[in-house]
C-alpha cells in the first residue's frame, strides 16, 4: 500500500478518506509578518485555523491539501500545531506563490537551484522540521506566464521528475494562463495525471476547461464562495455539465478559504462582503451549499466520491 507524507508522518493513501484538495489555515504576507510581529494577534489566528479545520472535520473530511506557500506565509510549525490538536490529516507543499516578482536570490539563480529547494523540502523537510512536502505550488495570474512565473514552473516540473510528487498550479482563467501553464509542465515531462490547474472553476467557459481536461490534467472547480470571479449560480450549472460531459475523474471541488487573510484591512473586508465579492466563504461550504445544490442539479454519490476521494488518491500517488 503506498503512502504519502502529512505534516504529522506518513499516511496510507487509503486512509486519505473525503478530501479538500484547496484550503488554506492562514495566509498571509510573510515578510510583513517577520518584520512587524505586533500587528498579528498570533492566539487569534491560531484560533482561527482550529475553527476552520473543525468546521471540515465536523463534516467528516479527513485529509486537507494545504497549499501555502513561499510569499504566501508558509509556516509549517503553525500548520503542524493546527493538524495536531484537531487530528485532521494534512498535507503540506513546497514551492513560490507569486504573480510576477521574485527574490533577487531566486532571480540570480537558475531553475534547477530552485528545483533543489523543493526537493530538499520534499525528501529532507521544511523549514528545519522533519515535515515534507507533498505536492508542488506555482502560479500565474493577471500579469501572465512572465519570465519569472515560467521559470519557477519549470522548477517545480523538475522537482516532480525527481520526487515523483504532484504540482498544483494556480491559474487565472480570464488572463488564459492555463494552457500555457499545462504546456511548461508537459514540456518538462511531467506527466499530465500529476498536474493540478486550480482555479479553472472561475470560468463558465467549458471549451477553455475542456480544452485542459483534454490534455488530460485535473482541473480544480476550487473558488466556490469567491462571488467576484464567478458567482456560484454560475459554478454549480458549469460543474454539473462537466459531470454530465463524464469528466468526474479529473475534478476537484473546494473553497480556497483561508482562516484568516491579512490582504485587506477589516472594514474592507466588510464593504466585500456586502457587495456580494465574497459569500460564506468558509471551509464548510462545499459541504453546506456545494453539494447539496451538485445533488439537486442531478450528481450522483459516484461522483462525489470520485471527486473528494479518489481523485486526490490518484493525484498525490
Amino acid at each position: 500500500m503506498a503512502s504519502i507524507e502529512s505534516v504529522t508522518g506518513p499516511l496510507e493513501l487509503d486512509d486519505l478518506g473525503p478530501t479538500l484538495i484547496h484550503e488554506h489555515f492562514r495566509a498571509r504576507d510573510e515578510a510583513n509578518a517577520m518584520q512587524w510581529p505586533h500587528l498579528y494577534d498570533e492566539d487569534a489566528l491560531y484560533a482561527a485555523g482550529v475553527e476552520a479545520t473543525k468546521g471540515a472535520l465536523g463534516h467528516g473530511v479527513k485529509t486537507i491539501c494545504e497549499p501555502t506557500a513561499m510569499l504566501l506565509g508558509r509556516d509549517l510549525s503553525f500548520v503542524e500545531r493546527v493538524a495536531r490538536e484537531t487530528g485532521l490529516q494534512v498535507l503540506a507543499c513546497t514551492g513560490i506563490y507569486t504573480y510576477e516578482y521574485l527574490p533577487l536570490y531566486w532571480e540570480t539563480r537558475s531553475e534547477d537551484a530552485m528545483a533543489d529547494a523543493f526537493v530538499h523540502d520534499i525528501e529532507e523537510g521544511i523549514q528545519g522540521t522533519d515535515i515534507k512536502a507533498t505536492f508542488l505550488k506555482c502560479a500565474a495570474d493577471e500579469p501572465g506566464v512572465t519570465e519569472n512565473i515560467e521559470k519557477i514552473h519549470r522548477a517545480c516540473a523538475r522537482a516532480s521528475l525527481r520526487t515523483g510528487r504532484p504540482v498544483m498550479a494556480h491559474s487565472r482563467p480570464a488572463s488564459n494562463t492555463g494552457p500555457r501553464q499545462v504546456e511548461i509542465l508537459l514540456e518538462e515531462g511531467v506527466a499530465p495525471e500529476k498536474i493540478q490547474i486550480a482555479h479553472t472553476g472561475d470560468t463558465d467557459d467549458l471549451g477553455y476547461i475542456e480544452g485542459l481536461l483534454e490534455k488530460g490534467v485535473y482541473v480544480g472547480l476550487d473558488r466556490f464562495g469567491i462571488e467576484m470571479y464567478l458567482p456560484m449560480e454560475k459554478r454549480i450549472p458549469t460543474t454539473l455539465a462537466l459531470l454530465e460531459r463524464g469528466y468526474a475523474e479529473k475534478m476537484f471541488i473546494s473553497a480556497d478559504s483561508c482562516g484568516s487573510l491579512d490582504w485587506f484591512p477589516d472594514e474592507a473586508v466588510q464593504q466585500m462582503m456586502e457587495a456580494g465579492a465574497v459569500k460564506d466563504w468558509t471551509i464548510t461550504l462545499v459541504h453546506d451549499q456545494v453539494i447539496p445544490a451538485l445533488r439537486e442539479g442531478g450528481m450522483t454519490d459516484e461522483q462525489l466520491t470520485t471527486m473528494l476521494e479518489e481523485n486526490p488518491k490518484r493525484w498525490l500517488a
